[in-house]
């Protein structure tokens, strides 16, 4: 079941187990009974297998200002070789 965080104006934050057709239900704060008010945070993501935490950080950080490239991801940096085959010049060209 689903953990829920509430905030009581005088006591502070506190956490309700519920089922998710409870949601909208008001809860009391269980230290002096007055309705706390519904806080939204985060899901617990903290059980994700790291390398997949680490994609989805890697594509949250570059959904906004992706990483600038200055060549193709995968490629040599050394320059293609020239030919002077005469054959060569009718392959189809990328």
């Amino acid at each position: 079941m689903p953990t829920y965080r509430f905030a009581c104006t005088p006591c502070g934050a506190f956490d309700v187990v519920r089922t998710m057709a409870e949601t909208d239900r008001p809860a009391t704060c269980p230290r002096c009974g007055m309705v706390g008010r519904r806080i939204f945070g985060s899901p617990a993501l903290a059980a994700l297998d790291p390398g997949l935490r680490r994609a989805l950080d890697a594509s949250g950080r570059s959904a906004d200002a992706p990483e600038v490239v200055s060549s193709v991801p995968g490629r040599s940096p050394r320059a293609t070789a020239v030919t002077r085959d005469p054959r060569h010049t009718r392959l189809p060209r990328p």
